[in-house]
């Protein structure tokens, strides 16, 4: 058993396979296996890795069942003591492996980290999905270090530390492979968008550590599987965000937050609508929708959770601040205001 498994969900990704694959082989080493795991495309992809790399394993999912469910159905099939969750539009540098798994060997309550992610098309600013380490504020808005909705922040070294964060991004997350599989992997109905905060959330619920470790990089396309403005992407959003809120928060916040949110995203819409967004005005529709179909079973899932107060959750309203306050840089948020 490899003591890594780089595991790399595809996806009609056969462009990014003959990019970024040769690179991920030169700079992973030899104590880490390099699987691909093919959610049934329908371009060439599986005929390429056939035909050029033979020797790296190649998982076959019978169906496209998004982001989450394609992993935890490979993964299911993979020994190792880490995994890491590697989409395949990143380029990845020498040394990115070893940093990350130094430091989870050097505390077991480490259950996931992730690397910084700097954009590929400018490497001196920091990319959307991740960049210098997530967090979320306690009205389920997420943001990170060197990027607030969609103001990128350019790498000045600003984040050239280690330290814990409220989650990791899933376009290169580190995780322990006991605890992915103890704690239910990605949950599948989430299909993909903020499956990785739910994750994270719940492994904080159970007392384990979220880092970054910038002594890795990485560089992102972003936008591989769904372009960044697509109304599949904000009704994916909208929906994952209510159900991550009702799985995840302490019982005290529940309710009030979740009004909140239902009217806070009404607004939204109608701002959508007014921008001439009819698509991102009906997706946030169907997302209220689903939730509102799915909170039995919701609530089930809650009840095996048993969620409760957990740390790295920033008290304010980020939307507000950023949107009304011009809150731009991350270190302009109040150190104070995170607990």
């Amino acid at each position: 058993m490899k003591k890594v498994a780089v595991v790399i969900l595809n996806f009609n990704g056969r462009t990014f396979l003959q990019k970024f694959l040769p690179i991920v082989i030169q700079h992973s080493g030899i104590s880490a296996e390099i699987i691909i795991a093919d959610n049934a495309s329908t371009d060439d992809s599986v005929a390429f890795m056939n035909q050029n790399y033979p020797e790296i394993r190649l998982i076959q999912n019978k169906s496209n069942s998004g982001f989450s469910t394609g992993y935890n159905t490979a993964l299911k099939q993979v020994e190792a003591e880490y995994y890491v969750l590697l989409n395949s539009d990143i380029e990845v540098t020498s040394n990115w492996i070893e940093p990350i798994i130094e430091l989870m060997d050097a505390d077991p309550t480490i259950a996931a980290c992730q690397p910084k992610i700097l954009s590929y098309f400018d490497k001196t600013q920091f990319e959307y999905a991740g960049a210098g380490g997530g967090f979320i504020d306690r009205f389920g808005y997420p943001f990170c270090r060197g990027r607030l909705f969609q103001s990128i922040e350019p790498d000045e070294g600003q984040f050239n530390d280690v330290i814990e964060v409220f989650w990791a991004s899933g376009a290169c997350m580190f995780v322990r492979a006991d605890l992915f599989h103890s704690f239910g992997g990605l949950d599948d109905e989430f299909f993909a968008h903020m499956e990785e905060i739910d994750f994270c959330w719940r492994l904080k619920n159970n007392g384990y550590k979220i880092m970054y470790c910038s002594h890795s990089t990485v560089y992102h396309i972003g936008g591989g599987t769904l372009p960044k403005v697509s109304s599949r992407k904000t009704y994916l959003n909208f929906r994952n965000n209510l159900s991550l809120l009702y799985k995840n928060l302490p019982e005290k916040a529940l309710y009030y937050v979740i009004i909140l949110r239902l009217f806070l995203d009404g607004l939204a819409s109608i701002k959508f609508l007014f921008q001439g967004g009819i698509g991102d005005f009906l997706a946030v529709l169907r997302a209220h929708s689903h939730f509102y179909r799915k909170i039995p079973q919701l609530r089930s899932k809650r009840k095996l959770l048993n969620p409760g107060p957990v740390t790295k959750i920033y008290q304010k309203n980020i939307a507000l601040d950023h949107f009304i306050g011009g809150v731009m840089l991350f270190k302009d948020l109040e150190e104070d205001n995170f607990s």
